[in-house]
């Protein structure tokens, strides 16, 4: 089945620049040029994947992708002129999967949606084709829905965070380097180590406690993370 790309954009020639290219990769594509356009778009339309820019009139992109994940875990690659670490941060923060500065090439920018649709979809299928339900008391994880409860209140997760969560648990105790979590999360083409950090932080911040004294994910310094947890279910 066609996919189809949502670009939202206030700047025409990129909008038709993107646009040409996806078209000629074999995507639908639909448009967008402000932020109110673009909520309009994804209520009344299915939606594969978001390429949003944040500098827009009417809603900005940070306000559209909060509202968006409030009600969809679609991909969602942040497009835009600004590089500085503070943006990308607030853009993953906010539940983005991926931030892409403007100059980086039509092609890269194709090959970066790809990375995040190919493992979106293996997601999915594994969500088709599992039934365990990993339990480790109080924080329980359900990997045929990809929902997560703490207590009995559900945490709401991006797709990323609930990736990068589920690989951690379902191997407790493991040690998981930076480059290893981007290989398996991410994909290879992937090399921001920082944003492991930020999408830790913000798991943290959902399913612990204290999140500066955690419980689940435990930094092994000058490594990676672990998962500490006995399961329940065993």
């Amino acid at each position: 089945m066609q996919e189809t790309i949502l670009i939202t954009d206030d700047e025409i020639e990129i909008v038709d620049l993107l646009k040409d290219f996806l078209e000629i990769d074999g995507y639908k594509v639909r448009t967008a040029y402000n932020g109110k356009e673009a909520l309009d778009v994804i209520a009344s339309k299915k939606i594969d994947c978001i390429l949003l820019d944040i500098m827009m009139p009417n809603i900005d992109g940070f306000t559209v992708c909060k509202e968006i994940r409030k009600i969809s875990n679609v991909p969602i690659l942040f497009l835009s002129a600004k590089q500085d670490d503070i943006d990308k941060i607030r853009g993953l923060n906010l539940g983005a999967d991926d931030y892409i500065v403007k100059s980086a090439t039509p092609g890269e920018i194709i090959a970066r949606i790809k990375a995040v649709r190919r493992r979106f979809d293996v997601q999915q299928v594994k969500v088709n084709h599992s039934t365990n339900i990993l339990d480790f008391g109080n924080l329980k994880i359900d990997m045929k829905a990809r929902e997560v409860w703490k207590g009995d209140k559900q945490v709401s997760l991006t797709s990323r965070e609930y990736d990068i969560l589920e690989l951690l648990a379902i191997h407790p105790k493991q040690v998981f380097t930076h480059e290893q979590l981007i290989s398996k999360v991410w994909g290879e083409d992937y090399s921001d180590s920082h944003s492991v950090r930020v999408f830790i932080a913000r798991i943290r911040d959902k399913i612990e406690d204290c999140p500066a004294h955690p419980e689940w994910i435990q930094t092994v310094w000058g490594v990676g993370y672990k998962f500490e947890g006995l399961r329940h279910d065993q």
